[in-house]
């Protein structure tokens, strides 16, 4: 049963996978189609063609190997400064320029001169290309917006979900022993007799309803205190002697910062109880913007983990959790997440929170301006945009287009460098995956 929930998982993320890449590249096609571009191609997948039909100009299709998609826009790039569409040279850079240039002009059909994407105004390129992205990060909102309001987010809670019978320090590595020491103090909560699911309403004559605030204050207390707590449907009050401890130091959102770092501060030794709890608008706004927060620090600290995940991959390094994972990695986890004996509404959250993780990155990754990315083209558009008003403001001849197809060797470059961070990243899921078992 396991097995086959397991790979229940895997095709329903595939599923998801799919509809992503469709969504996104349908971002690109609609809005090429409103300004007039005539676009040949609409494909979700790379290699062979698995099924396609034609419809008015455009052919739309499934190919085999369902790692992204694309659309096929005519005039991706100018012709030359002759003004033809090909160009020869022995120069291997050169001959990138104009096979790409010539690619983009390939299906160039009698009255297709004005339905040229390079002819689009720089603002409706820019839309053309941010469209996909966009796309995704649509996706992401309503899938996280409708799943933490209705099937509810995984929250913290003053309930208690475990007690810690002595005093263990915590480490910077975010490890801990398990097991304590003769020579380690009982843990104020254990000696104030504190026990697993009891709800903490009030600390010090003070009403807590959160997590954070309640751990505010305790961390912000050292010596006697006085604990009111809902047991068996009856208020009673304990009264433990808080200590000094060090414990991992937390953001104003009370978030673990990174990298792990401990502070002192006050310490009542239990663990707060997680429940999937439906979240208000409001609560969902914040959480969606520490998602992408958390998104946008995940991109810049990439390069960063590469050597420990080049470690993971081929030496003995652990993966850490917040290793990056690919689609295999991403399957895998989604396998495990059907596989888990929890309540079905929780499993499909989580599951929900992997599509939603997924196409946030797919949309920040994408914005990154280098081609052959989205946010390459949107950066050329911009340029040029930048120089033909400069030249308007100061009286200058128009210098027409940019010319992008000039940057197809760095395309070409970093192309590459994607290639081996994703095969990395692959060898990385496999050998030693993530797990959240």
């Amino acid at each position: 049963m396991t097995t086959l929930l397991t790979v229940l998982g895997i095709v329903l993320f595939a599923l998801g996978l799919l509809i992503s890449i469709a969504w996104h590249e349908l971002g690109h096609l609609s809005t090429a189609k409103l300004f007039g571009i005539r676009v040949p191609q609409y494909m979700v997948g790379f290699g062979p063609t698995v099924w396609s039909r034609k419809k008015g100009e455009t052919e739309y299709g499934f190919k085999a190997i369902p790692a992204g998609g694309y659309i096929r826009m005519i005039g991706m790039f100018p012709p030359g400064k002759d003004g033809r569409i090909e160009a020869r040279s022995t120069s291997p850079w050169r001959s990138m320029i104009e096979d790409a240039r010539e690619a983009s002009f390939e299906e160039l059909q009698p009255g297709d001169e004005d339905r040229l994407f390079y002819t689009r105004k720089p603002w409706k390129r820019v839309i053309v290309m941010f469209a996909g992205p966009f796309m995704n990060l649509i996706l992401a909102a309503v899938v996280f917006f409708g799943s933490s309001m209705i099937l509810g987010y995984e929250t913290q809670t003053t309930k208690v979900g475990g007690v810690q019978k002595c005093v263990i320090e915590q480490s910077p590595k975010g490890k801990q022993r398990e097991q304590c020491a003769t020579t380690d103090p009982v843990s104020p909560a254990h000696a104030a007799g504190l026990l697993k699911g009891d709800k903490i309403v009030a600390f010090n004559g003070q009403p807590v309803e959160d997590w954070n605030t309640l751990s505010d204050r305790i961390r912000d207390t050292i010596g006697p205190a006085t604990l009111t707590v809902e047991r068996a449907g009856k208020q009673l009050d304990l009264h433990p002697t808080l200590i000094e401890n060090k414990v991992l130091k937390k953001d104003e959102d009370g978030k673990v910062v990174q990298p792990l770092t401990t502070v002192k501060a006050g310490y009542l030794g239990f663990q707060s109880q997680t429940e999937v709890l439906p979240l208000t608008f409001g609560q969902s706004v914040d959480r969606m913007t520490d998602l992408m927060q958390s998104g946008v620090q995940s991109v810049i600290a990439l390069p960063g983990k590469i050597p420990d995940l080049w470690d993971a991959a081929f030496g003995d390094g652990e993966r850490k959790q917040d290793s990056p994972v690919g689609v295999v990695g991403a399957a895998r986890i989604s396998g495990e997440i059907m596989a888990v004996e929890a309540p079905p509404e929780r499993i499909l959250s989580m599951m929900l929170s992997v599509l939603v993780m997924f196409n946030i990155s797919l949309f920040l990754f994408n914005m990154l301006p280098l081609l052959p990315l989205d946010g390459g083209h949107i950066a050329g558009a911009l340029w040029e945009s930048i120089r033909r008003h400069t030249a308007r403001l100061f009286k200058r001849p128009d210098p027409g287009p940019f010319d992008v197809a000039k940057l197809m060797p760095v395309a070409y470059v970093v192309a590459g460098v994607f290639v081996c961070f994703t095969l990395l990243v692959l060898v990385a899921d496999v050998v030693n995956p993530v797990k959240i078992t």
